[in-house]
């Protein structure tokens, strides 16, 4: 609810400062920008038609998650060595959840992961979800040994 202070003009021909609690309901998914238009709550005045009072979403940043039309996006680092074998990532949702998402595959530079009906809630599709998309920067070693590098290719080159 918001308090809307205004300017009205009674029947008794003056005008009097006024207050009236507007309720404003935000639907889940609805994107930044969208307009929520209370017609004619705006100040009044002798021959003068109040205007409309229109309140625009901002959205609130995430502090683990992003926004990408439908679509939430984690970001997330892994070691080149978590990058190669099985890693399990713990995913934290809009909802308060934790997905624990299994990445069984050679995670690769570039690589996204998609996790279907875990984005935004659909506003126009009630029960409908965009997209969880999981991005993964590879943390590659600043240095190795001569030695650590012949095991290496022993073990990639087969």
């Amino acid at each position: 609810d918001v308090m809307n202070e205004r300017v009205a003009w009674m029947v008794a021909g003056e005008l009097v400062d006024d207050t009236k609690t507007l309720a404003v309901t935000v639907k889940p998914g609805w994107k930044q920008g969208t307009k929520i238009t209370f017609p004619c709550e705006g100040d009044e005045g002798v021959n003068i038609i109040p205007a409309d009072l229109v309140f625009v979403v901002k959205e609130k940043p995430h502090p683990k998650l992003t926004r990408e039309g439908n679509n939430l996006v984690f970001a997330t680092k892994l070691s080149l060595a978590d990058a190669l074998t099985d890693v399990s990532l713990e995913v934290p949702t809009l909802d308060g959840r934790v997905l624990s998402i299994p990445c069984p595959e050679v995670v690769s530079p570039g690589y996204e992961r998609l996790v279907e009906a875990e984005g935004m809630p659909l506003s126009k599709k009630p029960g409908t979800r965009g997209d969880l998309v999981i991005r993964f920067t590879i943390l590659f070693p600043e240095y190795l040994s001569e030695d650590k590098k012949t095991q290496l290719r022993k073990i990639l080159l087969g």
